[in-house]
């Protein structure tokens, strides 16, 4: 993990300094493939093609599971869906607020501190969540800001048919019952997500199968049309605008690109 020194240290010359990218969407939806797709994240590597940082919890998950071993269950493959219930309960299941540290939760608490991280040295992040709790959302979004972050979120939505025909082809699947629970729970919230982003708010249906060149060239035009203009545009909150202008005050001030990044000009 990046310490907290380095982070500071890239600070105000991050590529995608203090602007905060979520995505949404409900199970089935393909969020994080989606997610790759625009931000060009590599595998294993928390760090997008986009100079953002991912903060997502399997991400930790899958890498302590290597770290451990797991990986070597049956086909020396990576494939927790195809565990034993009793495996993947011990192993996976918890969260942050239960009693016995298990793998999972382990994870979540390394992602909560890595974003903290992040939110010190005010780095650019792509916070991949689901979106069915829309307040804690919110509170996170206001905190985002609170500390000068722009922010944008990135809706990633199927049809219920879709999303339970995925679900039917994975080998863990989820009850049909919860699923569709969970996928009412996201649906309801979309149009509270769009009320809270306003402009900062994309709507991406995801409920065709896609041919790789397809996908690129999809998720290529999403990405210009929104991503690249929002990371690249000037820092619209003020107290963003500020701590930028304390930071170059504190590093000697700076010419080019820290004069631009200091008076809110748009920058490449």
């Amino acid at each position: 993990m990046v310490n907290l020194k380095q982070l500071l240290l890239e600070g105000v010359y991050d590529k995608g300094i203090l602007k905060a990218v979520f995505m949404a969407g409900g199970p089935g939806s393909g969020k994080s493939y989606v997610a790759s797709q625009i931000f060009g994240i590599p595998k294993k590597i928390n760090v997008s093609a986009s100079g953002l940082k991912t903060v997502n919890s399997d991400t930790e998950f899958e890498a302590l599971l290597r770290k451990y071993g797991f990986e070597t269950f049956g086909t020396g493959k990576l494939d927790i869906d195809k565990w034993p219930d009793e495996v993947f309960d011990a192993i996976a299941g918890g969260d942050e607020d239960s009693e016995n540290m298990t793998v999972r939760k382990k994870a979540k608490l390394l992602t909560k501190a890595r974003k903290k991280n992040y939110m010190e040295g005010r780095l650019g992040m792509i916070i991949d969540g689901t979106g069915h709790n829309y307040e804690k959302l919110k509170k996170e979004k206001q905190e985002l800001e609170s500390m000068g972050y722009d922010c944008y979120m990135i809706f990633v939505n199927t049809s219920l048919e879709v999303a339970h025909k995925r679900n039917e082809e994975r080998a863990r699947t989820l009850p049909k019952d919860i699923l569709e629970k969970s996928w009412k729970d996201v649906q309801a919230n979309m149009g509270k997500f769009q009320g809270l982003f306003g402009r900062n708010f994309a709507l991406v249906d995801n409920s065709k199968f896609l041919k790789p060149k397809q996908a690129q060239a999809k998720f290529g035009m999403i990405a210009k049309k929104y991503i690249d203009k929002f990371i690249k545009q000037p820092i619209r909150n003020a107290r963003g605008r500020n701590w930028i202008k304390h930071q170059l005050i504190l590093k000697g001030g700076g010419k080019g690109l820290d004069k631009k990044r200091s008076k809110g000009i748009g920058y490449k």
